[in-house]
């Protein structure tokens, strides 16, 4: 059912045992063909949940702790939101939940978006992200979470890749991936074909990779054009397909003896420069 606002369902199941239903949702924790099959993943935490809610997420079935007294916020929560909930067995809760954590009050099931580029809106201001065949779930939701801080306009996870609804992206994202749009896409093929679509349209995106040889330092580059910064993956950096449609490449300066940074890391900076840019209207020297 999707979600509406209204009073709480006025009879919630309850869940004991390992049934099929369990099984289903518990499958979703480690299972990322499960979780693409079923359209849904889980979500826990007092932030994310609400981020979820807030942003006008599906969320199918909230399952809560059926044996404990129920925060303020979960009252609220399962009183406003309309969808199916159900009583769980702490220990069940616990099993949903991070490991060497107390069991989660309440576990949300989420609907996923469809994996649709338009979902990213693209003005002229536009700055997105690329990250191309990340292998670290954490990576991918920790820069999701520092584009949403930094006021960029969307992720997209390019090519064999970790999955944006592991639960380690989830958590790292800290309820940023509710408000930034993330978006799988499984070859270059279609991101150049939204990318020229867009361009024809009268916003010039400019395709910009990172490079330890770049063409420039990033403080060198102007950001304030539309931008789609590419990331590359944590070991082999940027494809060969990529780096060849990157109309740019820069490299971050780096001093002392580390010869590169953490992925998430680097975007971060990065990302920092070119807001840094766009506030102080700074206009640099592209190459």
């Amino acid at each position: 059912m999707a979600r509406s606002r209204g009073e709480r369902t006025p009879a919630a199941r309850r869940i004991t045992s390992r049934n099929a239903r369990f099984q289903q949702w518990q499958a979703l924790l480690g299972n990322r063909n499960k979780r693409t099959r079923a359209g849904e993943f889980l979500v826990m935490g007092v932030r994310p949940i609400s981020l979820a809610v807030e942003h006008g997420w599906p969320v199918r079935t909230l399952l809560y702790d059926g044996q404990r007294e129920l925060s303020k916020w979960a009252r609220e929560l399962l009183r406003t939101v309309r969808t199916e909930q159900i009583a769980m067995a702490p220990d069940l809760l616990m099993e949903l939940g991070e490991k060497n954590e107390a069991p989660p009050e309440v576990v949300a099931v989420v609907e996923m978006p469809a994996d649709d580029l338009d979902r990213i809106p693209v003005r002229e201001d536009f700055l997105g992200v690329l990250f191309d065949r990340p292998t670290s779930p954490g990576n991918i939701g920790s820069i999701i979470r520092s584009a949403d801080a930094l006021g960029a306009h969307g992720l997209i996870v390019a090519g064999h890749a970790a999955d944006v609804y592991d639960p380690k992206s989830v958590r790292s994202s800290t309820g940023s991936l509710f408000s930034l749009p993330a978006v799988r896409v499984p070859s270059p093929g279609e991101v150049m074909d939204w990318v020229e679509a867009r361009r024809a349209a009268g916003t010039p995106i400019v395709l910009v990779g990172t490079d330890e040889h770049g063409d420039c330092d990033v403080f060198d580059f102007d950001f304030t054009q539309p931008t789609l910064l590419l990331i590359g993956n944590e070991t082999a950096g940027l494809s060969n397909a990529w780096r060849t449609l990157c109309d740019y490449t820069v490299s971050i300066p780096m001093a002392g003896s580390a010869s590169s940074l953490n992925a998430a890391n680097a975007a971060t900076a990065i990302l920092y420069e070119a807001v840094r840019q766009r506030i102080s209207g700074r206009t640099a020297t592209t190459p």
